[in-house]
């Protein structure tokens, strides 16, 4: 139910997009679509891939780790810094804490500049974002779109990763930008 929930709100996002886009006489939806998969590649061309996810589940961490494409179209990669306590899983509808930093993948392959585009990862007088695991219903969770919480279906709470996320399946206000973002993330049972 909540996926197919998930799956209409994404369906209706999507078919505004392309209604909108279909105004830019500059570029089409096509051309925005082919230069974010041209930056997402660009930066995993200098990093380890593995395009799935490992059979037992456990995933190679740290610094050095490759970045596994966790969704079965490439719309999310993840570089798993620490797994967290595996033992410790989220549970339907558990509210989730979250700081991060996000990164356009789009100006970096443009120019080559990080440039923080949002967060709250460190600004600790700012409050932790948050979501009700694989609860798309409440626009406090689909917000955020569902990249940032495909590794919470893999890792502990209190994991850190990078992540790649396309549009798509990122922000949902932000979809029709058609911009892959880089994330560097950590998840908290509790608002810190």
């Amino acid at each position: 139910m909540r996926k197919s929930v998930f799956t209409f709100v994404m369906s209706m996002g999507m078919l505004a997009l392309m209604l909108l886009t279909a105004c830019n006489e500059d570029q089409s939806y096509a051309d925005r679509l082919n230069e974010e998969r041209n930056a997402v590649n660009a930066y995993l061309a200098n990093h380890r891939v593995v395009m799935s996810i490992p059979e037992d589940s456990v995933f190679e961490s740290g610094p050095d780790a490759p970045f596994y494409r966790i969704d079965p179209d490439g719309n999310v990669y993840m570089q798993v810094l620490d797994p967290g306590d595996l033992n410790d899983k989220a549970k339907d509808s558990e509210p989730i804490y979250f700081r991060y930093s996000r990164y356009s993948l789009s100006t970096w392959y443009a120019d080559g500049t990080w440039q923080v585009y949002s967060g709250n990862e460190n600004t600790m007088d700012a409050v932790s974002c948050s979501f009700n695991f694989k609860d798309y219903t409440l626009p406090s969770s689909s917000q955020w779109g569902y990249g940032l919480q495909y590794p919470l279906l893999f890792l502990g709470v209190e994991c850190e990763v990078n992540l790649i996320i396309k549009s798509q399946y990122g922000f949902t206000s932000e979809i029709s930008y058609v911009m892959p973002f880089f994330f560097h993330v950590r998840y908290y049972h509790s608002q810190i």
